[in-house]
């Protein structure tokens, strides 16, 4: 009788791609790995999954070890698993992408396993080469951050509890990367309903007409979507 061959030794990761606006530019964090492979390279912050760990308390812990973020501070969700064997040169290593987006993040505190972390503008990754397949994980977490804001209120995560459409709409110009007519903006966003609701009041004055403040609506869902193509 023949002895099955033991399963394959695959272990699993989380790859986190943090995103926030840091004046103004789409901005993703990334961590200077202290170790190998690839010691000295920039990197997604990330970590395998312990024993008896579930996959978000992994992201989680893995935003407080290496990016210096609580759990309330972003909002957290999956993107895709990656796991075509060589990705990881210790091994086959299959890694879950959590997207995590947040308003104004903080400057993070290097954290014992890394060299340094910082904010990279993504336009300053172009000659940056990332360790692992993380160029690719993070290409593909932005494309869904863009293309979630055309049909979701996603766009809100990135700003204060209050604000104006002004602001809302430079989210979607720094992210989507082009201008936006500002009147067709402002009637798509107040109109969508369940998108922004009036805050009952303006914001201070900085010499001009007071803008008027809003605020998240109760809606997670755009109808009609607002298209990347369309102004």
């Amino acid at each position: 009788m023949n002895t099955p061959a033991p399963p394959p030794a695959i272990r699993v990761a989380v790859d986190l791609v943090v995103l926030t606006l840091r004046k103004g530019r789409l901005s993703v964090l990334l961590i200077q790995r202290d170790d190998e492979p690839f010691k000295g390279a920039w990197a997604l912050p990330g970590g395998f999954v312990t024993e008896n760990e579930d996959l978000d308390h992994a992201a989680h812990r893995v935003l407080s070890d290496e990016a210096s973020l609580g759990a309330g501070v972003v909002h957290l969700e999956q993107v895709r698993t990656f796991g075509t064997p060589g990705r990881d040169p210790r091994g086959h290593v299959v890694a879950v992408a959590f997207m995590a987006l947040g308003a104004d993040l903080p400057d993070p505190e290097r954290g014992a396993d890394v060299a340094d972390a910082r904010w990279w503008p993504l336009e300053d990754l172009a000659e940056v080469p990332l360790a692992f397949d993380h160029a690719h994980v993070l290409e593909v977490s932005v494309d869904r951050a863009r293309s979630k804001l055309e049909y979701t209120t996603l766009a809100v995560t990135f700003l204060p509890e209050e604000f104006t459409i002004s602001q809302l709409r430079g989210v979607y110009e720094s992210v989507w990367g082009r201008r936006l007519d500002a009147g067709n903006f402002h009637r798509k966003a107040t109109r969508t309903p369940g998108f922004v609701e009036d805050a009952g009041h303006h914001a201070e004055p900085t010499g001009g007409r007071p803008a008027r403040l809003y605020r998240a609506g109760g809606g997670t869902s755009l109808m009609p979507p607002l298209l990347r193509g369309v102004d």
